[in-house]
């Protein structure tokens, strides 16, 4: 199957080629704004242009709800929804033209690795979780801030409100931990710094899991789409039910997030000063998280950790003595006293 066959199984009908004049501007635009969004990786605009100087650009019909920009690694090619103006495509080549530099191409050009994603003759995996991550880099070099949204019922705080919003939001949390470094790191050069930090905190059984769910909410999105353009009553019910997966499994996510960290975080604790550490990291992390109505898992585990952290507390004042005596539990209400006085100690967190 030739590849035009092949993209319109997607619903992508080419329409057109992007003339090279306006390529060439796009490619040489972005790839000083890669450069200069991450000059710890001391790129230079004419080598990353060098590469990027072989990239194809079309412009094509596309069903409704895809993303405005697709990357097809099969060919090197970046397909355009037809209705975006010309000067409008630099924006939307950002994701796709980190999708080319992520390639790691073996002896016979076949692609075995594109960032965080591993391409096997059997299968791909990690795709979910690279989008999130790809996306967060252009979200990045954009410069857009983060922002609280509302998709799937659940109240999110995402770094990209309009592309992946889901998967960034959760990809935000891992990052509060791993930091922005690793993740950059991995995500342009496909190499495993994040993927080793994230099994120190937690497992690789844990990271494995990570990288089948996120591929599970991007295949469930991706049927979503489809559905919506049939527009049948049928369809409707599916979509719901899918809808339902993906925020049952983005509090699957979410949930073993925060036990996993900050369970090992804990653990590390031997002093005052990395308890005081612990305690306000806990407590600014409930911004990152997303909420419905009837969300209580945080904070039943804060309410939990946060006795945990008197008890410590304790100890540690008494000479580390595991004979120190227990201190009493304390109410949700107290707990909201002490996280009240925490963020009015005015402490850079």
């Amino acid at each position: 199957m030739n590849i035009e066959k092949s993209l319109q199984k997607d619903g992508i009908i080419v329409t057109e080629k992007v003339p090279t004049d306006i390529v060439l501007n796009i490619t040489n635009n972005i790839s000083k704004k890669i450069a200069a969004t991450f000059p710890s990786f001391n790129l230079k605009p004419s080598e990353i242009f060098a590469k990027l100087f072989s990239l194809n650009m079309y412009k094509a019909q596309m069903p409704e709800g895809m993303q405005e920009a697709s990357y097809c690694y099969k060919n090197s090619s970046i397909y355009f929804n037809s209705n975006i103006a010309n000067e409008d495509l630099e924006e939307f080549a950002i994701h796709e033209c980190l999708h080319f530099l992520q390639e790691i191409r073996d002896e016979n050009n076949n692609i075995t690795k594109m960032g965080l994603a591993n391409y096997t003759k059997s299968k791909v995996t990690g795709t979910g979780l690279n989008e999130a991550c790809v996306q967060y880099l252009s979200s990045k070099i954009i410069g857009i801030e983060p922002d609280f949204e509302k998709y799937y019922n659940i109240n999110i705080y995402t770094p990209s409100p309009s592309y992946y919003p889901v998967e960034c939001a959760l990809l935000n949390e891992l990052v509060f931990f791993i930091g922005e470094e690793k993740l950059f790191q991995s995500t342009y050069f496909s190499t495993d710094e994040f993927k080793d930090e994230l099994i120190k905190y937690t497992s690789e059984k844990f990271y494995k899991y990570i990288i089948s769910s996120f591929d599970n909410i991007l295949k469930l999105e991706e049927k979503i789409i489809k559905l919506n353009n049939k527009r049948t009553e049928k369809s409707q019910l599916k979509i719901e039910k899918y809808r339902d997966l993906i925020k049952t499994t983005f509090f699957e996510i979410q949930d073993l997030i925060i036990k996993k960290f900050f369970d090992f975080e804990f653990n590390q604790i031997t002093n005052l000063e990395q308890l005081e550490n612990y305690r306000r990291n806990i407590t600014r992390f409930d911004k990152y998280i997303g909420h419905t109505e009837n969300y209580t898992f945080f904070n039943d585990y804060l309410t939990e950790t946060m006795n945990k952290l008197e008890h410590k507390t304790n100890i540690l004042e008494n000479g580390g003595l595991e004979t120190a005596p227990v201190v009493k539990v304390l109410s949700i209400s107290d707990i909201f006293k002490k996280i009240k006085q925490l963020l009015n100690k005015k402490v850079e967190i």
